[in-house]
């Protein structure tokens, strides 16, 4: 029934136009003394025709395009209401580009900050020329069509209003049909924003995913790494412990109860957990004692960090790993023992960790720069970048100082002297 109203519509009102165009040229010299009346009505037959030629093609065209015949499809104007996920900006950036890609698009006008869009479409010759001059959808000129778009602003959201019509006025509708060029436009302007959000949406998914997996493998390494460093120190103080317990009981009491300090500030931490200073601190005087045991006079400590500085987030282990190198590489070598120090300073938004000795330095051969140096200098990499140095330098008159300089954490907001 719309198609039947449809076409109705269009032969009526043509049907009026051409009979008062018949009137008015039979009363205009020469024709008003011929006898004309046989001719008008077979011109006006004729141009009938043709008119529900062009309106059966049209209306076939539409049903081609969107599947079905309605009132939102088969007029010559198209209005669509399309919301985009992103937020004004980019939601203009895609429609501009969208009306763009537009095949025969013309003279856009794109102004950003009133997030309009206006443009021209050539309209195509949809099946050529058969009818000619004869068309009577090209009686008032094959004409354009035009793009008007505008973008509202919603939170988080870009709300587009796009119209899609012929550049002739809405009278022309009356008497001319479009063979569903705008209604192609917008559907294409529709695919196209549609193509763009789903492409948009699954490369921030590609992303996500990358920055996942690349996450994944950050924590499987600093698992792997973390790993290295405790078992060892483990295996050693229960070994030594239970040599104590058959030697040295009263030894190995104390012993197992550093051990127990010790344990008590690392288990609670995961791998891929910040610990603090002073956490760290407190884990490597646990060892430094358990090592006491071991060495007797042969080991001091001197500590110097300030107690603003024991709030500051820093890796696990990192600071046990230079005081274990110190030691083995250093002190435990030296026939007499010495001295290691623990010290920290504050330098504008860093922080320097330094642990030194007065061992035998980088006289034997491989001294500090075994897997546990290499291990802190890749965990420092995962963790923060390049915003975090490990420095390894002799220290005077002998020995060697081991630095680790990282961010200060915005918590930590007082200087330290």
């Amino acid at each position: 029934m719309k198609s039947v109203f449809f076409v109705a519509r269009l032969v009526v009102f043509w049907f009026f136009v051409l009979l008062f165009a018949a009137i008015l040229i039979a009363h205009t010299p020469p024709f008003e003394y011929r006898d004309t009346g046989s001719m008008f009505v077979l011109l006006i037959f004729i141009a009938l025709v043709l008119v529900v030629t062009s309106a059966v093609s049209h209306l076939r065209r539409v049903r081609l395009i969107a599947g079905h015949i309605d009132d939102s499809t088969i007029g010559n104007r198209q209005r669509r209401q399309i919301e985009i996920p992103f937020e004004a900006g980019e939601a203009f950036d895609l429609l501009d580009a969208a009306v763009r890609e537009l095949p025969r698009s013309e003279d856009i006008e794109s102004a950003r900050d009133s997030l309009q869009i206006r443009a021209k479409v050539k309209r195509p010759l949809t099946y050529g020329r058969q009818l000619g001059r004869l068309d009577p959808s090209t009686w008032f000129g094959h004409l354009r069509n035009q793009i008007f778009a505008t973008v509202t602003p919603g939170e988080g959201i870009g709300s587009v209003t796009l119209v899609c019509e012929p550049e002739l006025g809405a009278w022309s509708d009356w008497f001319r049909v479009d063979d569903g060029t705008n209604l192609e436009n917008a559907e294409a302007i529709t695919r196209a924003i549609t193509r763009r959000i789903a492409e948009k949406r699954r490369n921030e998914q590609m992303r996500a995913q990358q920055t996942e997996r690349e996450k994944e493998r950050t924590v499987a390494r600093l698992n792997l790494l973390h790993a290295q460093v405790e078992p060892h120190f483990l295996y050693n103080t229960l070994a030594s412990a239970q040599y104590l317990t058959r030697s040295d009981p009263a030894q190995a009491d104390q012993m197992l109860g550093h051990l127990i300090h010790y344990l008590r500030h690392s288990l609670p931490l995961r791998d891929d957990t910040l610990s603090t200073l002073g956490d760290e601190l407190e884990r490597t005087r646990a060892y430094l004692e358990i090592m006491r045991l071991r060495m007797g006079p042969r080991l001091s400590l001197q500590l110097d960090v300030p107690d603003v500085l024991r709030a500051m987030p820093m890796p696990p282990m990192m600071l046990q790993t230079l005081v274990e190198n110190a030691i083995k590489h250093g002190l435990e070598p030296k026939p007499g023992g010495g001295t290691i120090w623990i010290l920290a300073r504050r330098d504008d938004d860093a922080v320097s960790i330094t642990v030194a000795d007065d061992g035998r330095g980088f006289s034997e051969a491989g001294g500090g720069t075994g897997i546990g140096l290499k291990n802190v200098r890749e965990r420092l990499r995962l963790i923060y970048g390049t915003d975090a140095l490990l420095s390894v330098v002799g220290n005077v008159p002998e020995g060697v100082a081991a630095t680790i300089t990282i961010p200060m954490h915005n918590d930590t907001t007082s200087d330290a002297s």
